[in-house]
């Protein structure tokens, strides 16, 4: 695809891919599943896919030898944050759906391991474009990362510094300023290979919390119907470990991705401002 679309052109040959960026709990699996069945129907009847991030996570085993290898920085001990995702995989996969090729879309066991996590089988992946005459034609690509970009160096030292004060002055919230500063810094390096996706977006829908806070409710309601679904999930304490690693991450990159993801081209990114309730407060278009 040569030129980016915004989200109201009409569908070109190759796939149109949709990033869809949302905390952890917020809804956003729901509103791809919707939108996806939208697409498909009448009148649209585009072939349309779902991508999740969550299912681009490094295996059980190669997130144990990354946490290994740093292991006195907290934010990457688990699945999460960039630097924990399959790169290389992931970039095989857009090219391949850009070109039609048949394609299988990894799947991702968030239950394995006490739920740790783990990819299942490559044999038990779905596969798509075997049919040459039904093409995909829409990728909604979704993920709580999906979207966001590094920050300049200065600016995150600038936000680290910021956070350790409102945390030395004892009214701090956030989870920033209990982190070093080279814990955060690695982890805003690695999301600067996420460009490589990001710049491929048509478009972009940013599920927007009024306050981030919310994500530990969310996450919790999560694990709890993952337990009853599945028998094995994190506990109400796992979570609040779990999310702590995720929450600098809404705190350094979730302004810049109010601003716009997109450097060129308005009507590529719609904004929805949530609150606790997930109930949409305010719409925005970028």
């Amino acid at each position: 695809m040569s030129e980016k679309s915004s989200v109201t052109d009409d569908i070109p040959r190759s796939p149109i891919f949709i990033g869809v960026n949302g905390p952890q709990g917020s809804g956003k699996t729901t509103l791809v599943s919707t939108l996806a069945e939208k697409l498909r129907q009448p009148p649209h009847s585009y072939s349309t896919i779902v991508l999740s991030i969550d299912d681009l996570y490094l295996t059980h085993e190669q997130q144990s030898e990354l946490a290994a290898s740093h292991p006195s920085n907290p934010l990457i001990q688990h699945r999460g944050q960039p630097s924990t995702h399959d790169l290389p995989l992931a970039l095989y996969l857009f090219s391949d759906l850009q070109q039609g090729k048949v394609t299988k879309i990894p799947s991702y066991d968030k239950s394995a391991y006490s739920g740790q996590g783990d990819r299942v089988p490559k044999e038990e992946w779905p596969e798509v474009n075997r049919d040459k005459t039904h093409k995909t034609e829409v990728v909604l690509f979704e993920g709580w990362c999906v979207g966001f970009r590094a920050l300049p160096r200065d600016n995150l030292v600038q936000d680290w510094e910021g956070a350790v004060r409102e945390r030395e002055k004892g009214h701090y919230v956030g989870r920033l300023g209990w982190n070093r500063l080279e814990d955060v810094d690695f982890v805003n390096e690695a999301l600067r290979r996420y460009d490589q996706l990001t710049d491929q977006l048509d478009a972009l829908i940013h599920l927007d919390a009024e306050d981030p806070i919310f994500v530990y409710d969310w996450r919790s309601q999560s694990e709890r119907k993952l337990r009853e679904k599945k028998g094995s999930g994190m506990t109400d304490e796992q979570v609040v470990d779990f999310v702590n690693g995720y929450y600098p991450a809404y705190e350094l990159f979730t302004t810049r991705l109010r601003a716009g993801a997109f450097d060129e081209g308005k009507g590529r990114q719609l904004r929805l401002v949530i609150g606790r309730d997930r109930r949409v407060r305010e719409v925005v278009r970028l």
